[in-house]
């Protein structure tokens, strides 16, 4: 289905954000937000972003992928993942305005754009569904007990790892003086202040009611920090084992699924279900 690509520019606060429409010329009734994570672009790493909304588009659902303030061709501060509430709805807005068959709309996001996307969902009716992608919870002691578990373990159990041991080519010293330093680490108490990143996401996915499609890459210390924290919290179990929620993994994969494999493998994951409801 042939689809049209414009450029669209609206307001957030003052702010004039701008950002890419793809546009089926018979557009279903669910759409698709990409929010971008971190501080890049609205293309995306290798330009997934880019090839997942034309991937869509060309089977009738519409997509808009925009830079948050700050970012990209957009104005203003930049911002954090947990401050751009306001650019989501702002998107949101726009993006029911300009196509106007749209009933409601997926968001998907990698990274703390997949955080971002929980944060927001509950907060606003027309959003159907998430897509999270190796979500962002990092904490001091989970990312250091994922170091543990599945970096370092995977080095003590790699062959190549002790021959560069016995041939000099790796320090024992330096070494053991990580491992020790990342096990201290899984040992501190958590900040006083704010409530911890993982508990905020948790707080709007238990408040979020549509469906969610989580996909985690296999090759990735952020998506086992997040499997970790996922299977060993009860509440976290439950809230990840309700009917609206399925979860896919490519074991393979890395963090931004770098990998034309890996990348269709995500965008027909996405089309199913975005169909299955």
């Amino acid at each position: 289905m042939p689809a049209e690509e414009c450029a669209l520019r609206f307001d957030c606060a003052g702010c004039q954000l701008y950002g890419i429409a793809h546009i089926p010329a018979e557009a279903a009734e669910r759409g698709v937000l990409i929010v971008v994570g971190g501080p890049q672009y609205r293309i995306g790493s290798h330009r997934q972003f880019v090839l997942l909304a034309r991937e869509l588009a060309e089977h009738g659902m519409a997509v808009l992928r925009f830079d948050c303030r700050g970012m990209g061709d957009s104005e203003g501060e930049q911002r954090t993942f947990e401050e751009i509430g306001a650019d989501l709805r702002s998107a949101v807005d726009a993006f029911f305005a300009l196509v106007p068959p749209l009933r409601s709309i997926a968001i998907w996001g990698l990274c703390d754009g997949a955080t971002a996307a929980a944060f927001y969902a509950g907060c606003d009716h027309r959003v159907g569904g998430v897509v999270l992608l190796n979500p962002w919870v990092r904490s001091e002691s989970g990312a250091a007990e994922a170091t543990l578990r599945h970096y370092y373990r995977a080095r003590l159990l790699d062959w190549s790892f002790w021959r560069k041991l016995a041939g000099g080519g790796v320090s024992l010293r330096q070494s053991a003086a990580q491992m020790i330093a990342t096990i201290r680490a899984t040992r501190s108490a958590p900040s006083a202040g704010a409530q911890p990143l993982p508990d905020r996401m948790l707080a709007g996915l238990q408040r979020f009611e549509g469906r969610v499609l989580l996909i985690l890459s296999g090759a990735d210390l952020t998506a086992r920090e997040f499997a970790d924290l996922a299977q060993g919290h009860a509440a976290w179990r439950r809230v990840l084992a309700r009917a609206q929620v399925q979860r896919r993994d490519l074991p393979a994969a890395n963090h931004t699924f770098s990998r034309r494999i890996w990348r269709d493998q995500v965008a027909l994951w996405t089309r199913e279900w975005l169909r299955s409801w």
